[in-house]
């Protein structure tokens, strides 16, 4: 049962946590694995969205200067991250579909995405200067987030603020459904993602319908996560289909990337429908009508 008055999650310990959490993680090695990096780059998301919650609520400069770090340092770790997913996910495929590589082993673009990379390389000079200038751009951050006055946010700005978001991600998820491309679904994504992380400060509202959302939310940009690393293949591949002028083995791997895109869609359409279904209010989904916050 609902109180007459709710409090939400106070901000601003948890996105000192969210950095804090990162830069123990920065510190584990000179370079971090590919878990840490998944991990920290989690952490960056979770921080951005907490920003664009608050945005209007502090001012420009701090927002811009700690908006940029987080993204900057999202930047710096996603070419790690992403050639680690592309070569996991092509060899899960091979592993399905081996004859198909058998006759691709002279294409060059796929074997060298399948290649794991030598440990000495991971750790060069310019990774050891990437890492520490993560490490400074965290530093800073931390310390203008621990003077930024947090104490005073008006809880019904945060509201708007989360509203805005879910008519952002409803738009774009009609966007998709008329029209579904990969630019567009990772734009889905990204935007899910940030109502799902801005959505935690407000579970003391309706706390098992808001973490069922969560649930179904984080399953979501999953799959869809699934589907970008695909559509990231193709890119890289340079394919364009062309009668009779591709290798039979490239058109059959791409059939098939395409059809583990169409799953994951399938997976993701009817929960988005319950969730972003056109006319409906964001406090409907939330599960109340009324509550002073």
């Amino acid at each position: 049962m609902l109180l007459d008055y709710v409090k939400l999650k106070e901000i601003k310990p948890v996105l000192s946590g969210y950095l804090k959490e990162t830069q123990s993680l920065m510190n584990l090695s000179a370079v971090p694995d590919e878990k840490a990096i998944h991990d920290i780059r989690v952490l960056m998301k979770k921080s951005r969205a907490v920003l664009k919650l608050i945005h209007s609520q502090i001012d420009d400069e701090s927002f811009q200067k700690n908006y940029l770090a987080f993204r900057e340092v999202g930047r710096v770790l996603r070419t790690w991250r992403e050639t680690s997913v592309q070569r996991k996910t092509l060899k899960n495929i091979k592993k399905e579909y081996p004859d198909i590589f058998l006759q691709l082993e002279d294409n060059e673009k796929i074997m060298s995405l399948m290649e794991k990379p030598d440990s000495q390389l991971e750790v060069s000079p310019e990774s050891r200067q990437n890492v520490e200038m993560v490490k400074e751009l965290l530093s800073k951050a931390a310390y203008r987030i621990r003077f930024q006055s947090m104490g005073s946010l008006n809880p019904q700005q945060l509201m708007k603020e989360l509203e805005m978001t879910y008519i952002c991600v409803a738009d774009i998820y009609l966007t998709c459904r008329n029209n579904p491309k990969p630019a567009d679904i990772h734009e889905f994504r990204k935007r899910a993602k940030d109502f799902l992380y801005q959505l935690f400060f407000f579970r003391p509202l309706n706390p098992s319908v808001i973490k069922d959302l969560e649930k179904k939310l984080d399953s979501m940009t999953q799959f869809l996560g699934k589907y970008n690393d695909l559509s990231q293949i193709i890119a890289i591949l340079d394919y364009k289909y062309k009668a009779l002028q591709n290798a039979p083995a490239l058109d059959e791997l791409i059939v098939v990337i395409r059809e583990q895109q169409d799953k994951y869609l399938a997976r993701v359409w009817p929960s988005a429908h319950k969730i972003f279904c056109p006319g409906q209010k964001l406090i409907n989904v939330l599960g109340f009508r009324l509550l002073v916050i």
